[in-house]
């Protein structure tokens, strides 16, 4: 080994130490410096025209941007957050009122009057007085744990706060210094230029697609499913539709995981239409958003075809939490990308020679 050799070895195992202790640093930090990056690229052509219109302050544009962006984003949280939380208290008293009137004691002749359902329980042989005993349980038990992760709660709305300080944070210094960092990082990037330019195009296409489509069909979803509440007379339709819009990007369930159980609340309640008309509305309009428009959104803006994207959700979903759900096309994009300049330059190459 010669000694330039020797350097290069030595100079990039400092190099790799270093990188893992930043990223050590920066871990607990990772989440909202992704999402302020994830809103970065999608903001930034804003940011730009904005920048020439004030005459190249690229400073005063991105501070401007930042606070926008902090308003749109913090004041509907602050303001749903207020209306989450009266929607929650009445939901409490009226649990508490049922309680009182007798509600657990009428509830074994209600399950058992609910179609199939009570059938399946009769035949099961669970008796009346257990479901009473199981309920009253679970109400106690439930009251317990609230009482408990009051505190908890606490934490996490600090640190929930403190994540979105982050984030604007690395939002403002993202906008008003993302063309350095992007120029940086493509100079430093060990590539081509033709396959520098085509990694990063993948990046931008994928990222623009994959929250067009998430964010969108996420919005719709909710909002077809609040038209049902509402038009259904269901208790508390701003936190059901609120609910039905965070829940919809998960793969699994998405916004069937608030739809159904309300479906089975107005089986219970009656009359039994309401109930019909719910699942029909969810199966066919609700759920049916997002198995056309997601793809449609995704699929054709970032060129990835079905199953791998769906497979690239649910991997991000179970590797990243919520942030996944954006992370995983992105990185099955990337794959694709290397593969395709592998197999037209480097296998065209040899096939060549």
């Amino acid at each position: 080994m010669t000694r330039q050799q020797a350097f290069a070895v030595c100079f990039l195992a400092i190099l790799l130490v270093l990188v893992y202790q930043v990223y050590t640093f920066f871990r607990p930090f990772l989440m909202p410096i992704l999402w302020a990056m994830i809103l970065a690229h999608l903001m930034f052509p804003v940011h730009d025209r904005f920048a020439k219109l004030l005459r190249g302050k690229e400073a005063l544009s991105a501070s401007l941007m930042t606070l926008a962006i902090m308003l749109t984003v913090v004041l509907p949280v602050v303001m749903l957050s207020i209306v989450l939380a009266d929607e929650a208290i009445n939901a409490q008293k009226a649990f508490a009122a049922w309680i009182e009137a007798g509600g657990i004691k009428r509830l074994p002749d209600l399950i058992a009057g609910l179609p199939v359902v009570g059938d399946i329980l009769n035949r099961a042989g669970v008796s009346q007085t257990n479901i009473e005993e199981k309920v009253a349980d679970s109400v106690a038990t439930l009251r317990s744990f609230v009482v408990q992760q009051g505190a908890v709660l606490a934490m996490n709305l600090l640190e929930l706060a403190l994540n979105f300080l982050i984030m604007f944070i690395m939002l403002f210094v993202l906008l008003k210094d993302g063309r350095a960092v992007v120029k940086a990082l493509y100079r430093i990037t060990p590539l081509q230029p033709s396959h520098k330019n085509r990694i990063f195009a993948r990046v931008d296409r994928t990222v623009r697609a994959v929250v067009k489509g998430i964010v969108i069909t996420a919005v719709v979803q909710g909002l077809l499913a609040g038209l049902a509440y509402g038009v259904l007379g269901v208790p508390f339709p701003i936190l059901l539709t609120a609910m039905t819009a965070v829940i919809a990007p998960f793969p699994i369930g998405g916004a069937a995981l608030v739809w159904l159980p309300v479906a089975l609340y107005m089986f219970w309640i009656g009359p039994a239409w309401t109930g019909i008309a719910m699942i029909v509305w969810g199966v066919a309009v609700v759920s049916m958003v997002d198995n056309f428009l997601k793809p449609i959104l995704i699929g054709q803006g970032a060129q990835l075809p079905v199953i791998l994207l769906l497979f690239s959700l649910l991997g991000g979903l179970a590797a990243y939490g919520l942030i996944g759900l954006f992370i995983g096309p992105v990185i099955l994009g990337l794959l694709l990308t290397a593969l395709e300049i592998y197999e037209q330059d480097y296998l065209a190459d040899e096939s060549s020679s």
